[in-house]
């Protein structure tokens, strides 16, 4: 009875628009005060759940995301990825798909990714014809694959709160995101087909060499951060420290387009982020100590029980429910609060944690993109100026390419598991 009331709080606060950090806070207290539990608890619990080596990882992946950014790396991409698909029928919405998964190495951020990807491709797709509905899916899609691309701040997190290796959780994302991108891939090839998609342009080797000259400097990052893992030179929060040093680099001895004053601004933004995630780790495990004293892991194995002997459908019906709490709770507030208490019954059945971890990293991506609430598909949508109502007949078949991508990741383990087993990190 105290978590139902704890959440019916939680669900009340959010309705009369209190942020999400701040209600989970408020439930949370609460709901130590009413159970009659010491209060010492909270500080115990906030201040372990705030404790962690890797998240030292964060500040710097998005300074170095919004740096590389700020230099125009996205562009250099967009060119790229033109240059390679754009000769094929769709080729331009192809290469919205490849760009998200490239961009999503030197981004970090969703919602930043979201608003490079709309800012620098709608006005493209806009001329070349494509429909906004279509416009708006393709970013949309391709942003929610570029979940499992690091460093994704939400691995960071996950690998924080179920304790697990941020650096096999990066390796694990690699294969599994182009999986959904060629998933994708397929899907825009046959709609190109059917609605007569443009062709973007000849294919000319040429153009190819030099807009991969350009694109260079951010395709430096995924080969810097696989052969530090591989080779064991660095650890994820030193990948961070190396990315960011990177950048620096680039964006004052190579682009020279930034300015010292936008870099502190940057650095700025990056620290306040920070901030904000270590203050909702903290804030969240006052909610998983009051669940996990109530009682609800426990239950939560009795209902799952069933499913212990398939372990695919446990992890399906998992990465269905946190898809629903990644729509309503956004990305992060999702881990922190439903993915710790199930993480536990996963381990007992035998699943591997960074298999599991990554089936959830990509559900949680598809749910922020999910209508009628998904706050990645909302800021999507802006940049096309269209409201759910318009767009999401146009969007379901991306939704059915990211679902079918997302089987795929859960039916085949070894998708996830051969670059860390691979590179010595599991067995």
């Amino acid at each position: 009875m105290l978590l139902l009331f704890v959440a019916a709080l939680f669900v009340v606060l959010i309705l009369f628009s209190m942020p999400i950090v701040f209600a989970l806070g408020v439930a949370g207290v609460a709901g130590l005060f009413l159970g009659g539990y010491d209060l010492q608890v909270l500080s115990s619990a906030m201040v372990s759940g705030s404790q962690s080596w890797v998240l030292l990882a964060i500040p710097a992946f998005v300074f170095a995301g919004g740096l590389m950014e700020k230099c125009g790396m996205s562009h250099a991409l967009v060119d790229f990825a033109r240059a390679l698909v754009g000769w094929v029928k769709g080729g331009l919405g192809m290469s919205v798909i490849v760009v998200a998964y490239f961009f999503s190495d030197i981004c970090g951020s969703k919602m930043a990714e979201v608003s490079a990807l709309g800012s620098t491709l709608m006005p493209p797709l806009t001329k070349a014809g494509y429909k906004r509905e279509d416009s708006a899916s393709l970013i949309a899609a391709g942003t929610a694959m570029g979940m499992l691309v690091p460093p994704a701040i939400f691995m960071i997190v996950i690998a924080q709160v179920t304790n697990t290796s941020a650096v096999a959780l990066f390796l694990g994302g690699f294969i599994p995101a182009a999986t959904i991108m060629v998933c994708l891939m397929v899907l825009v090839w046959f709609r190109a087909r059917k609605y007569d998609w443009p062709v973007d342009g000849k294919p000319s080797i040429p153009l190819i060499f030099s807009t991969a000259r350009n694109a260079a400097v951010p395709l430096v990052i995924p080969i810097v951060i696989l052969g530090g893992f591989f080779l064991g030179v660095f650890t994820a929060t030193e990948a961070g420290a190396v990315v960011a040093g990177y950048a620096f680099v680039a964006a004052k001895l190579y682009y020279r387009n930034v300015t010292w004053t936008q870099m502190a601004r940057l650095a700025y933004d990056s620290a306040i982020l920070t901030a904000s995630v270590v203050f909702l780790l903290a804030v969240a495990s006052v909610f998983q100590y009051l669940m996990g004293v109530s009682g609800v892991p426990t239950l939560l194995a009795k209902v799952l029980a069933p499913l212990e002997h398939a372990h695919w459908l446990f992890l399906l019906a998992t990465a269905l429910i946190t898809m629903l709490f990644g729509m309503v709770l956004e990305g992060l507030p999702a881990a922190v609060v439903l993915i710790p208490v199930v993480f536990p019954i996963a381990e007992k059945m035998g699943i591997d944690p960074i298999h599991f971890n990554i089936v959830q990293t990509a559900a949680v991506g598809i749910g922020l993109f999910l209508p009628p609430m998904g706050v990645g598909l909302l800021m999507a949508l802006r940049f096309a100026n269209l409201t759910v109502g318009q767009h999401w007949r146009s969007y379901m078949p991306y939704v059915a390419a990211l679902m079918v991508g997302l089987l795929l990741i859960i039916l085949l383990p070894d998708l996830t598991l051969f670059l860390p087993r691979s590179a010595g990190l599991i067995k």
